[in-house]
């Protein structure tokens, strides 16, 4: 039976450090505010019109082609998770491709926009490809550019000393090792407070979507094609919103959930995970899944001190950063987990 293997990793952190007391400079806040809340430290910032989440994508790229054996040219599929894309469209997938050099017709290119759990979706749908025997060597990428898009004001304090910018690769290929590779995957959504952790302007809805009248202009009037009005200007919503304590709560009962639907497919438990890495959303709600899985501190993957949230990027940048540590062996049984907007959520397991 054939199953999907990561070949190879990379990741890529810009040079530039933000630290929290860096943050104060723009918003009413503390580092001891920051770190009592979310665990952050410092996170990263790309350089703003000389790097773009495409270009941070593609370094990481780079080095997991280099690390999967092979040569670009080899790409036979390209998988591109973000929600912090460079063009409203194209997609990012395209324009990696580009920057890779290998723009030939013989490749697909695919974007996908499931935010926090964009890894765990762009690893299942290339786990699908693998199996069927498709495709051979498919690129799967989690990049963001967050600063280009948060609210540097007191407004959005909450959400902005959350978010750093980075870019984690994978390379999947089949393999014919028993219990090797994905064993699992499980994806889940639910719709009901999609609006509760969102980025709702610029939408082609023109500011207005029933339900959501707080979030733009009211007036379903208002001409289509309208993707900036003043009211959105005034009223700040052309940055990320974020119900934080329902998010939250939420997060802290799916993350559990998801891995243990998991577990029971597999027949493993708790016990048998080596290393969990799950999305770095924030730190309290890590120790909080840790602590109702009974997982110890020596099997939990945080790095959410030093990068913060990078959403699509957070899980392979930090699989990256334990599998450089050594941290993640050959045999080892890996769990990986994330919980974002939409809402989303999913889990993978995974046989090192």
């Amino acid at each position: 039976m054939t199953n999907s293997k990561i070949a190879g990793i990379g990741s890529y952190l810009p040079d530039r450090i933000v630290k929290n007391q860096d943050l104060t400079k723009y918003l009413d806040t503390s580092d001891e505010w920051i770190r009592e809340r979310t665990g952050i430290e410092e996170r990263r910032y790309a350089t703003k019109h000389l790097q773009t989440t495409t270009t941070l994508g593609t370094e990481a790229a780079k080095i997991a082609i280099e690390r999967a054996g092979i040569q670009k040219e080899d790409i036979d599929f390209i998988i591109f998770a973000t929600l912090s894309p460079d063009y409203y469209f194209p997609g990012c997938g395209v324009l990696l491709q580009r920057e890779l050099g290998i723009t030939n017709t013989e490749i697909g290119a695919l974007d996908i926009r499931n935010q926090c759990t964009g890894f765990i979706y762009g690893l299942s749908i290339a786990d699908q490809f693998i199996k069927t025997g498709m495709y051979k060597n498919i690129l799967l990428v989690g990049a963001e550019m967050h600063s280009m898009g948060l609210d540097f004001s007191d407004e959005g304090r909450g959400v902005t000393v959350i978010f750093g910018d980075g870019a984690g690769a994978v390379v999947l290929q089949p393999t014919q090792k028993e219990g090797q590779g994905i064993l699992t995957t499980h994806l889940h959504a639910d719709g009901t407070h999609a609006e509760e952790l969102a980025m709702i302007n610029p939408g082609s809805h023109g500011g207005y979507h029933v339900g959501t009248e707080k979030y733009g202009y009211p007036d379903p009037s208002v001409p289509g094609g309208v993707f900036v009005t003043q009211k959105m200007l005034d009223d700040g919503l052309l940055a990320p919103n974020m119900s934080g304590q329902l998010v939250f709560k939420t997060a802290v009962a799916k993350f559990p959930e998801v891995i243990r639907e998991a577990l029971a497919k597999t027949g493993y438990t708790t016990a048998d995970i080596d290393i969990f890495v799950p999305h770095q959303a924030n730190l309290r709600i890590s120790q909080m899944v840790q602590k109702l899985l009974r997982i110890p501190d020596e099997k939990v993957v945080n790095n959410i001190q030093k990068y913060g949230n990078t959403t699509a990027a957070s899980i392979p940048i930090a699989l990256c950063e334990a599998w450089e540590n050594g941290r993640v062996k050959d045999g080892d049984l890996v769990c990986l987990a994330a919980f974002g907007s939409g809402f989303t959520w999913g889990s993978a397991l995974i046989r090192w």
